[in-house]
């Protein structure tokens, strides 16, 4: 909630253990106070009360100090918001008033600006110890107002000596992976030009100076955008620390506004923990299940994909072969992958052409949806909505759809297009299509993909073409909202050729995301490392598939390697059932069993990760109520070298706990699992733990 002071112009948010504090001055200049352990009203006044530190000149007293730095006036720092109206640039705010609102998502702080009829409101909302920020903007009174930069916050972080910035970095096939390094004077920048969220960078950065990982201060900040942003972290020279971020890579413009029109930023939310960077996640993980992610009560089905083993080779009878397979060792959502609609029988086309194959599926996909069904299953299908191939009925009928640069070459990346989703009747298009197609088939689970990103990101005969960068995800966001409100039963999955489009953003909309195209258990460990400092386990899609691992690497591991790997997260089974022998099959069913007892405290419990998997031993405990499970894998193991005991974490140091796989009972205070030792036995070996209070 938000208390006011009486002079109405400081403000203070409070969470259960951090508060949030600004103030205004007299001369409208907005500063920032606080941010970190919980304070009070009172000591949010104290800090108001005092002057800003002195400056040297060639420095200005407001930077590093600002709420909301804009451009204009005695600034030097990065600009959050960058506007021209006319022949002007920059803004000369002045404060018009400020007012709270409750409602579902929790009360609301608005603070409001007016620049001579461009109107500014700042959006604050505290949901647990997670600030929640955005911005909007209006025309209220010019021809046009061109939006060059409008960031959704600026975070400013305490005076502190030797900070270091952890990222999420990566590529196709390795996304997630985490970095921690000293931070620098200047400017470190990550993000995305590329049209979507990317492989490269993940939009979180966490900023500690001495925390592990269960002590210490950590503050970290999320975007909630699924475009091009950026996130620039910036070391001040009067050691001050601010970070900016929002949609958008660079400072060519976002919008045109015409009078009477605005933007709303995307959310950038900030988190500032004392329980090192495992309770930063454990917070952040709790903030998402409770407000991001649809239906986070409900535990995510273990499903069966067909593209390992299939790729675009398929058939009803085929598929309905691995279903009987796929049923029979426990699977509850079979999922029919690319190749079943248009002439997709290659990547080469179909591709905007949202209807089945009628060689393939002669009676549609309804007939293979019932036995699904028959089977004890849900159906689902991929779907690729925001392409097209060249070769397709629809780019035959509408070859001005794409985005493309008029007199250019239209660049075929995977031997597709990007549909401009900015244009009206694209968007209408794809309405029409994916509501038929879950309208005319029991449908209960689509896996969206987006397989390639924008280079010709052109709109001839648009008026301000480049406003597709961030028209083309609303119209992304407010297609997918459309579909789950007619659809309600409908779960979608973000796929980006992996994990290419995972945000807060496109979370809010989804049940899952597809983490990684590498399903090698080994590597995985570190990806879903990194995945879990920002993201829950109930939406970490994780599969096991065939040994060797033919897709990417050619490593042989064990079913029961591959199967604790892939059981951190949402389980799926990906590799192809009818080369498994029958007791790899029922191996395979014991396995998904198990799953199932351990899905709620994995999926909703509260993550400790015990081993980083940087070593021999790799292991992660989850919590819930008085349940504990963990997952060991070993990874590799010297002759004649133990393997070392793990102390587990967020127990009941009172509490005395049974092992169910040894009967042991162990203190809470003081739990050292020496089974592990005897339950692994050599390189790439795996575990599952279950413990239960007594």
């Amino acid at each position: 909630m938000a208390d006011i002071a009486e002079n109405g112009r400081t403000w203070l948010l409070s969470g259960p253990t951090s508060s949030y504090a600004l103030h205004l001055t007299d001369a409208d200049e907005l500063l920032h106070l606080h941010w970190g352990p919980r304070i009070t009203l009172a000591d949010a006044e104290a800090l108001a009360a005092g002057p800003l530190p002195a400056y040297w000149p060639f420095e200005s007293p407001l930077d590093g100090h600002e709420e909301y730095p804009v451009e204009g006036g005695p600034r030097f720092v990065r600009p959050a918001l960058s506007v021209r109206s006319g022949e002007r640039r920059g803004t000369e705010w002045r404060f018009v008033t400020h007012d709270t609102e409750g409602g579902a998502g929790g009360e609301e702080l608005r603070l409001r600006f007016d620049d001579d009829g461009i109107a500014v409101t700042l959006h604050y909302r505290m949901r647990g110890d997670v600030v929640e920020r955005w911005v909007t903007v209006e025309n209220g009174a010019h021809a046009r107002v061109e939006l060059l930069r409008a960031d959704a916050a600026t975070w400013t972080l305490p005076d502190r000596e030797g900070w270091r910035l952890s990222q999420l970095h990566g590529r196709w096939a390795a996304e997630s992976l985490l970095t921690t390094a000293p931070l620098t004077h200047g400017e470190k920048i990550i993000g995305s030009r590329r049209g979507h969220t990317g492989h490269q960078h993940l939009p979180w950065v966490a900023l500690d100076t001495d925390a592990t990982e269960e002590r210490g201060e950590v503050y970290g900040c999320a975007l909630g955008w699924s475009g091009s942003w950026r996130i620039a972290v910036a070391q001040l020279p009067d050691a001050r620390v601010q970070i900016t971020g929002g949609a958008g890579y660079d400072d060519s413009g976002l919008l045109l506004l015409q009078p009477g029109e605005s933007y709303t930023t995307p959310v950038f939310a900030g988190l500032w923990s004392d329980g090192g960077f495992g309770g930063a996640s454990r917070a952040w993980h709790a903030y998402q299940r409770a407000h991001v992610v649809p239906d986070a009560e409900r535990d995510r089905p273990v499903l069966f994909n067909s593209w390992e083993a299939t790729t675009f080779d398929i058939s009803e009878e085929q598929q309905a072969a691995l279903a009987r397979l796929a049923a029979g060792i426990g699977v509850e959502l079979f999922v029919v992958d690319d190749g079943w609609f248009g002439a997709r029988t290659s990547d080469r086309a179909g591709l905007g052409d949202w209807t089945p194959n009628p060689d393939r599926f002669p009676h549609g996909l309804k007939p293979l949806a019932d036995q699904v069904h028959g089977l004890g299953m849900q159906f689902g299908i991929w779907v690729e909505p925001e392409m097209v191939n060249p070769d397709s009925d629809l780019y035959r009928a509408h070859p001005d759809w794409v985005q493309y640069q008029m007199g250019r070459n239209r660049t075929e990346l995977r031997n597709q297009l990007v549909l401009n989703l900015a244009r009206e009747d694209v968007q209408e298009y794809l309405w029409e299509q994916l509501d038929t197609l879950l309208s005319g088939a029991p449908i209960d689970y689509v896996k969206w993909d987006f397989n390639r990103c924008f280079t010709d990101a052109g709109w001839p005969g648009e008026p301000y073409p480049q406003r597709l960068w961030v028209d083309h995800v609303r119209a992304l966001y407010a297609l997918l909202d459309r579909l789950r409100a007619a659809h309600p039963h409908v779960a979608f999955e973000s796929c980006s050729g992996g994990g290419g489009r995972i945000d807060l953003g496109v979370l809010s909309r989804t049940d899952q995301v597809w983490t990684s195209d590498n399903t090698d258990p080994l590597d995985r460990l570190a990806i879903q490392h990194g995945f879990s400092q920002i993201h829950p386990a109930r939406v970490m899609a994780a599969w096991v598939t065939d040994s060797p691992n033919a897709q990417l690497n050619g490593r042989v591991s064990s079913l029961r390697f591959r199967f604790v790997s892939a059981m951190a997260g949402v389980l799926g089974v990906g590799g192809d059932l009818t080369e498994w022998t029958a007791e790899e099959l029922a191996e395979a069913g014991e396995w998904v069993s198990l799953y199932k007892e351990i899905r709620p405290v994995v999926q909703r419990g509260d993550l400790y990760r015990l081993r980083p998997p940087t070593g021999g031993l790799s292991a992660v405990q989850y919590v819930l109520g008085d349940e504990t499970v963990v997952l060991a894998c070993l990874q590799a193991q010297h002759y004649g070298e133990p393997v070392p005991a793990l102390r587990l974490r967020g127990l009941d140091p009172a509490a005395r706990y049974e092992c169910r796989e040894t009967g042991e009972v162990h203190r809470g205070a003081v739990l050292l699992h020496h089974g592990l030792r005897t339950g692994l036995t050599g390189d790439l070996d795996a575990r599952v733990v279950r413990l239960r209070r007594i």
